[in-house]
């Protein structure tokens, strides 16, 4: 396994930070925003209250309760609350369903660019990554013909983000649909369905793509409360999959970690009883980012930008650049060169699409104060400007 490039970059910035560099880090996937103080509060309950025992592995009943009853009433999809688990996160759910599922040699498919995780979760149960290469022209989606074209006897799962971690793109209802009849046909390949980034998405809207005719047996659906509820350090989870893949689950993590935080749990009950007001709220504030993020982004020759539809990212194409000399003589051969290239000279923190499968993209994240991100773009600017492309 290689370790997280986005930890790492993360790291990087804070110890430049520390060692006094005015560093603006645009690399952490979190909401920059408190988590709603209804939220807070209840888990502040819970601790007084002396809830604080261990749970049942699959998570506190009256959690799994509510967790299906968002599933029925936001996703159109009906689970028993015993077909659900929660975790630390929905990276333990991701990495739980993973192990589960995928046999020593099995193929999962992974669109690219990628959350930087998959491919390592996949390498440590014993399977091999295959990744499907997406374009910025098609706004990083995987096409119908692509997974078709994908799939061998050798296909047990296809890993879908949506919407995505780290393009922002967001599959259209039409579009899983295709998706959908292609896996149809193959009903031996599993879909793991990352959905923790539902709630943060702009001018369309979320399908889960275990709600199409026959899809729900195929599906492992995973979400959480980090993003949308901004709970990132709460740790909360969880994955609504078929009786025998939540059971296998369950076993694991039983073994592993035990079930989430009880004070967490009890918290993540608030927090699906929340008006959706709040998250609205912090929504809106996340589209202006976006907005000036990408109009600045256009604004650089070279850089192609997509307008995301969902999550807090962008993921320009900076391929243009590579292969070019900055002013202090370096070569930029990678995106990671670029980014250690903005950051050690612009003080400026982006995690390379090398990390996420795509070397010709950086990640942005816009989870940041409207003053920082103006610096960030000022900086982007500076940047790309000291860089003489190469002919």
């Amino acid at each position: 396994m290689q370790p997280s490039a986005t930890l790492a970059m993360t790291a990087a910035a804070k110890t430049r930070k520390a060692a006094g560099h005015p560093v603006i880090s645009l690399s952490a996937g979190e909401p920059d925003f408190a988590t709603p103080e209804l939220v807070a509060e209840a888990g502040i309950s819970a601790i007084r209250a002396g809830q604080t025992r261990y749970t049942h592995n699959l998570g506190m009943p009256e959690l799994r309760v509510a967790i299906a009853s968002k599933l029925l009433k936001e996703n159109g999809l009906s689970y028993d609350p015993d077909s659900i688990i929660c975790s630390n996160g929905a990276k333990q759910s991701v990495a739980l369903a993973i192990s589960v599922l995928c046999r020593d040699g099995d193929e999962v498919l992974i669109p690219s660019p990628y959350w930087v995780s998959y491919p390592e979760m996949v390498r440590f149960a014993g399977g091999t990554p295959v990744i499907v290469q997406t374009t910025v022209e098609d706004n990083y989606l995987l096409s119908p013909d692509q997974l078709e074209a994908a799939i061998t006897d050798k296909t047990r799962m296809l890993v879908l983000c949506s919407p995505s971690n780290p393009t922002g793109g967001v599959y259209p209802k039409q579009h899983l649909e295709a998706l959908a009849a292609v896996l149809r046909r193959h009903p031996n390949v599993f879909v793991i369905s990352d959905e923790i980034y539902e709630h943060i998405i702009y001018d369309t809207a979320h399908v889960s793509i275990a709600s199409f005719e026959g899809m729900k047996d195929q599906t492992v659906t995973i979400n959480g409360f980090s993003k949308a509820f901004a709970m990132t350090g709460w740790r909360l989870g969880y994955l609504a999959a078929r009786p025998e893949i939540v059971k296998a689950a369950s076993k694991l993590q039983g073994q592993m970690t035990s079930a989430p935080s009880t004070i967490s749990q009890v918290a993540g009950i608030s927090a699906l009883a929340l008006d959706h007001q709040v998250i609205q709220d912090m929504v809106d504030q996340f589209r202006k980012r976006r907005d000036m993020m990408v109009a600045s982004l256009k604004s650089i020759p070279g850089v192609k930008c997509p307008t995301p539809e969902g999550a807090f990212y962008v993921f320009p194409d900076v391929g243009d650049y590579l292969g070019g000399t900055t002013a202090s003589g370096r070569v930029l051969k990678t995106s990671t060169d670029i980014c250690m290239y903005i950051l050690e000279e612009f003080d400026l923190a982006l995690v390379p699409g090398e990390a996420f499968g795509n070397d010709r993209g950086i990640r942005i994240s816009y989870a940041a104060s409207d003053s920082d991100l103006k610096i960030a773009c000022a900086r982007l600017h500076d940047a790309f400007a000291g860089i003489t492309r190469a002919q």
